[in-house]
């Protein structure tokens, strides 16, 4: 090839080489730059609120449009509730899904079964929220509830959880919900990263005389963990932030129960229940405020998980 072609191709690439630097560099700092441009407006919408309600706005429980005054407890309390409710659901059984379709299942089932669970995961909220309402919320109210206020209301420091009226729609109903949808999420997840797990290990685990427990727990688990904490985050994080489907079976009532039968309220559906309906900049700021709070709380069970992720990864070899 002549000098003058090669000096010609070699400036080309150059050029294409730093296009495509400054490309990615440009896409990575827009994220940064989203992501600050959404703190600004929502601490800039939220001050009015900040202002006159102070630190109390978290820990206040009262909700009053017609007198101006604001609190977030009940809004935050139902929040993290069906949240916890979720993942405790959630997580073993999306865990069963994920063994049962890499180590247990025959392989003319798992394609299908894998599709089933992908297609779980792309239904809208709403429909899952509809089906809550119409559907899981009478059958909850009529054979579960009564049973568990039956037979758990009257143990002691638990009972208190299960005691009321079944009425079908509550709190521990959105959390059911929400562990159905965030199920899919997970499982994928964990299917996924449990198929990268290289045979070699698994076999040599069987070898040995592990059951497929022992290899789970001790082979594929550990290597793995990392995947499966961001599948758990991935699942806690629609489970935060999910509107439609909450606000159905929620029952929306600015109350503080202790038992989880009864009607509660979220951050989410507080949003969406009542945002096209406020009138005044200190109703309007309250709700930004409350947009304000999930986006920390969210904020901070991820930084909580990445930490979580560095210590498991620094323990590494110590037991060893």
């Amino acid at each position: 090839m002549p000098n003058f072609l090669r000096e010609s191709l070699h400036k080309r690439q150059t050029v294409l080489d730093a296009l495509f630097r400054n490309l990615t560099r440009l896409s990575a700092f827009s994220v940064l730059a989203l992501l600050a441009a959404i703190i600004a407006s929502l601490v800039v919408g939220s001050m009015p609120a900040i202002h006159a309600f102070g630190f109390g706005f978290i820990t206040s429980a009262e909700w009053d449009p017609v007198n101006d005054q604001y609190g977030a407890l009940i809004p935050i309390v139902g929040t993290l509730i069906t949240s916890f409710i979720a993942l405790l659901i959630a997580i073993p059984v999306s865990f069963g899904i994920a063994v049962f379709l890499t180590e247990l299942a025959p392989d003319w089932m798992r394609r299908p079964l894998g599709i089933a669970v992908e297609l779980l995961a792309g239904i809208p909220s709403i429909i899952y929220g509809m089906w809550g309402l119409f559907v899981f919320a009478p059958l909850f109210a009529d054979h579960v509830e009564p049973w568990l206020t039956e037979n758990i209301g009257s143990w002691p420091f638990i009972g208190p959880f299960f005691s009321g009226p079944p009425m079908g729609i509550g709190m521990l109903t959105a959390g059911i919900i929400l562990a159905i949808m965030i199920i899919p999420f997970i499982a994928s997840v964990m299917r996924d990263v449990f198929d990268v797990v290289p045979t070699m290990l698994k076999e040599s685990a069987y070898g040995l005389g592990s059951t497929t427990w022992e290899v789970m727990l001790k082979v594929v688990l550990p290597y793995t963990k990392i995947g499966v904490v961001g599948g758990i985050m991935l699942g806690l994080g629609r489970a935060l932030g999910e509107t439609m489907a909450v606000t159905f079976v929620i029952g929306n009532a600015h109350e503080l129960n202790q038992s989880l039968l009864m009607p509660g309220n979220s951050i989410s559906s507080a949003l969406a229940n009542e945002f096209a309906e406020a009138v005044g900049e200190l109703y309007t700021s309250s709700l930004i405020e409350l947009g304000l709070i999930l986006f920390f709380i969210t904020f901070v069970v991820l930084s909580l998980a990445r930490l979580m992720l560095h210590k498991l990864q620094k323990r590494e070899g110590h037991g060893a």
